[in-house]
């Protein structure tokens, strides 16, 4: 793995880590976040229709744009459970990222913005 690789996964691996620590500041039960912390990945069921609208749904799920958004309507309205949802949505994206999984391009599921997921994905990378 590239330096600047591990150098992103750790980055991602921080903001997983910093969202769980605002998660626990919030004081929400922890069953919330076993409950929701995979619910983002359902947006793979639009593969199903095919690779294009597959990558369309998976990737709205996987941006930052909207949990951050419902994260500030939580604090601003003083939405615990609202701010607790943006924050375990947060911490999956993150997860995800510095698992090495990116948003996906039509071209079909294993073909992300970081590369190729699976085995071609060491010599792409190296």
């Amino acid at each position: 793995m590239r330096p600047v690789d591990l150098a992103v996964r750790l980055e991602w691996g921080a903001a997983a880590v910093a969202a769980m620590l605002f998660y626990k500041m919030i004081g929400i039960s922890w069953w919330l976040f076993a409950l929701l912390i995979l619910a983002p990945d359902l947006s793979m069921l639009g593969y199903l229709a095919g690779p294009r609208i597959g990558a369309v749904a998976y990737n709205a799920l996987h941006i930052l744009i909207a949990p951050i958004a419902l994260a500030l309507v939580g604090i601003l309205f003083a939405g615990p459970v609202t701010t607790a949802v943006a924050l375990i949505w947060i911490a999956h994206i993150a997860i995800d990222r510095s698992l090495g999984y990116g948003l996906k391009l039509p071209t079909g599921f294993q073909d992300t913005h970081l590369g190729r997921i699976g085995r071609d994905r060491a010599r792409i990378n190296s």
